[in-house]
């Protein structure tokens, strides 16, 4: 059973790790997507869903342009008919820098790719969402700026921590109209930023360090955070999990109830740095 069947998402931030994956996946389960990012791989990730069946179109430009937020919903509604699902997942690390020695650009340019963006595509996709009476949005924050520190990161995590913000006050906004706002916190994952983040053997060891569990998480294992069943969360559950561990929760059964209409919202912590608890 595709338990995504006749579901219309967003997801942007396709060219790689959670973007990507989560394109993929969402169609195998049936959902159609609309799938944005600035590179020229939106094609190609495209071509390779219609020809193996699913449904994919894709739009490219620069997410910091409030034109192409209010693109995307249009596309999605006059291309599928409505908008369910939306996972803003784009996100840049920006510099590594002192504060003392950032430019005033590379901190708005790191803001504005990861939190303005994601203020300007909820400011289209919630009304399309009001209109038909349910909806999901997703936003991709960091454990960087949450539970763990790092130096030299003050743009980043100030951005990171800044989605958590956003995330709470749409949800609380937005809950009693039947749509869900999440975030989903990752730990260190195997990405491209991820990648930045352990670009040489001793950073490697270093961000494997701060996790319980010692390694990575690949970008596939939250993805079924994405879909049922609603009854698992309370309203404003904190849930954190260790990757490649079997949980009482399984990721495949709290991603599941990010998408279900009959819950209100819900703020997902993914963080694998302890075992997995529920607080609240």
């Amino acid at each position: 059973m595709n338990t995504l069947e006749g579901k219309v998402a967003i997801i942007t931030g396709t060219n790689s790790g959670f973007g990507y994956s989560t394109a993929q996946v969402f169609t195998k389960q049936g959902a159609a997507v609309v799938i944005g990012a600035r590179r020229h791989l939106l094609d190609d990730l495209s071509e390779t869903i219609n020809n193996q069946g699913g449904q994919a179109i894709a739009l490219a430009d620069d997410v910091k342009d409030e034109r192409y937020a209010k693109a995307l919903v249009e596309l999605a509604c006059s291309h599928f008919g409505q908008l369910d699902i939306a996972f803003n997942n784009v996100g840049i690390i920006g510099e590594s820098i002192a504060t003392p020695d950032m430019a005033l650009s590379i901190w708005q340019d790191t803001l504005n790719t990861n939190l303005n963006s994601a203020f300007l595509s909820a400011k289209y996709q919630l009304p399309a969402m009001v209109r038909q009476g349910r909806g999901s949005i997703i936003f991709t924050s960091s454990f960087v700026g949450h539970t763990v520190d790092l130096p030299k990161m003050a743009a980043y995590s100030a951005s990171k921590a800044g989605l958590i913000g956003l995330t709470k006050s749409l949800a609380a906004e937005y809950g009693p109209k039947t749509i869900r706002v999440n975030a989903l916190l990752p730990g260190a994952t195997d990405t491209t930023i991820g990648s930045i983040f352990a670009s040489t053997p001793e950073m490697l060891a270093f961000v494997e360090g701060l996790h319980t569990i010692k390694h990575r998480a690949s970008p596939q294992k939250p993805l079924f955070l994405l879909w049922k069943p609603a009854q698992l969360l309370r309203t404003n559950d904190l849930i954190g999990l260790v990757p490649q561990c079997r949980p009482y929760f399984s990721f495949r059964n709290i991603v599941n109830s990010l998408t279900r209409n009959n819950c209100t919202r819900v703020l997902l912590i993914i963080i694998p740095l302890f075992t997995p608890t529920i607080h609240g």
